[in-house]
């Protein structure tokens, strides 16, 4: 079956013209189409206080993506909780880190940031092991975030702040797309979830991660396309070696 259209469960690039998969239809035709299969919800300031964490007893916090920086936010104006200027803040990345001046004055406060991997950033945590660090997180956490943080022996507190639920996809026409594209096991979930009924058939699944290749083939379904790999990085790039493979196929027939 040849590759007509692909819905790709991720919001729409800012500018999908120069972005890689704007190439990509470009190249070969395609129809691309994007929807968000998942949606973040905060917790309320009565749920966390069952979680029974004082947010005034740490000392550091360690902000691992945006959405950590604006629900731990969120829930200390919910809780009336006023943020010392002492706080240390440990961010995943030089972006998060800037990302905090939507909430403090920048210069005026002690942030750290790794290169990208949380690896990374633990080197920068381990030489600063006298602090109490807050952890705010969706329910769903890389087991591999705490895993390094107790290999480490680190003093943190995990934080449920906020939580990844199923969109509403009840409009979303599944049966129009040749390929699906999915970036979590969040994402798999919604699909089951919004259509209980679903069959694969022909369809062309591609994931990206092996936690959520490993949700798919727990679904039920079979996976056509990997990534990343080292001949393919992106999923884009994924994308693009399994149509050039088909498209092989076909002209050898």
């Amino acid at each position: 079956m040849k590759i007509k259209s692909i819905l790709v469960s991720q919001p729409k690039p800012a500018d999908i013209e120069k972005s890689p998969y704007g190439d990509l239809a470009r190249k070969y035709g395609l129809t691309i189409d994007f929807e968000k299969f998942i949606k973040i919800e905060g917790v309320t300031a009565r749920e966390f206080r069952q979680e029974r964490i004082s947010l005034a007893e740490h000392t550091a916090i360690i902000l691992s993506s945006r959405n950590s920086v604006d629900h731990f936010f969120r829930i200390a104006k919910d809780m009336r909780f006023e943020v010392p200027e002492s706080l240390k803040y440990f961010c995943i990345s030089e972006s998060t880190a800037y990302y905090l001046q939507k909430y403090v004055q920048y210069r005026k406060r002690k942030i750290f940031h790794g290169k990208q991997s949380f690896g990374d950033l633990m080197e920068i945590i381990q030489k600063h092991k006298e602090e109490k660090f807050l952890l705010p997180c969706s329910d769903i956490v890389k087991e591999s975030m705490t895993e390094m943080l107790d290999d480490a022996k680190i003093d943190y507190n995990k934080a449920v702040l906020y939580r990844t639920v199923a969109s509403n996809l009840s409009k979303l026409k599944i049966d129009d797309y040749d390929m699906l594209i999915f970036f979590s096991p969040a994402g798999i979930k919604s699909l089951t979830k919004n259509f209980p009924k679903f069959k694969q058939g022909t369809k062309v699944f591609g994931a990206f991660g092996p936690s959520t290749a490993l949700a798919a083939k727990e679904a039920g379904f079979k996976l056509q396309i990997n990534a990343p790999t080292k001949s393919a990085p992106s999923m884009t790039m994924a994308v693009e070696e399994f149509i050039e493979a088909q498209n092989k196929r076909t002209r050898k027939k």
